[in-house]
């Protein structure tokens, strides 16, 4: 199954299919299989059970486990942005925006979701290497939150938030290293604390 979207699943009924379960609230479910156990270890049975659904509803909907996975990860960097998008835009300025997208980060990298882990950090890590739709993803992901932050930090220049002087672009490139590896630090079990702490220690790169 090749770069199948929600949108083109719905496409792909025509007129007269009717879809007889929620398509995002399946795979919403299939996002927590994924991100708990990797592609590998979630078996089709266990990605049906976690979806409450028929194997044949799956198959018919997605085509294969690959097929599910890749729409699951469409629908985690959805859901994920948009969230991301509305704590960080509560930001008064450039820095505070920063400060901002590193506690987001933070958030999710303690208790239950911080040891469920990121689908991406999952997906760099388990897949990409072997999977060139997988690695596709994981580099426009990626490139996607370094060009994010790039934003913010030029934003921050604007306003006077953050010093001329800082390299935009290499600080941007290392912001992404230190968003992912929290993600991934996180899956170790850290205290909320333990992650605030780091997101202090990150804010000093644009002093």
């Amino acid at each position: 199954m090749n770069d199948l979207s929600t949108a083109d699943i719905a496409a792909s009924r025509g007129p007269g299919r009717p879809r007889s379960f929620d398509m995002e609230a399946a795979l919403d479910k299939a996002i927590v299989a994924f991100s708990e156990r990797g592609y590998h270890a979630a078996s089709i049975a266990e990605l049906t059970s976690a979806m409450e659904l028929t194997p044949g509803s799956v198959y018919k909907a997605f085509g294969d486990k690959k097929g599910v996975f890749l729409a699951a990860f469409d629908r985690y960097k959805s859901v994920r942005n948009a969230l991301r998008d509305g704590a960080v835009g509560k930001g008064a300025n450039g820095r505070d925006k920063l400060r901002r997208l590193l506690q987001f980060y933070a958030d999710a990298s303690c208790g239950e979701e911080g040891l469920r882990g990121c689908l991406v950090v999952g997906t760099a890590t388990e897949l990409a290497i072997a999977d060139d739709e997988a690695a596709e993803r994981v580099r426009r992901s990626m490139a996607a939150t370094e060009a994010y932050v790039f934003d913010l930090i030029g934003e921050g220049r604007e306003d006077g938030s953050i010093a001329p002087s800082i390299d935009g672009r290499a600080t941007a490139r290392l912001m992404v290293s230190i968003l992912q590896g929290m993600r991934l630090v996180g899956k170790a079990g850290r205290s909320r604390e333990e992650m605030t702490s780091m997101v202090e220690a990150a804010m000093r790169l644009f002093d």
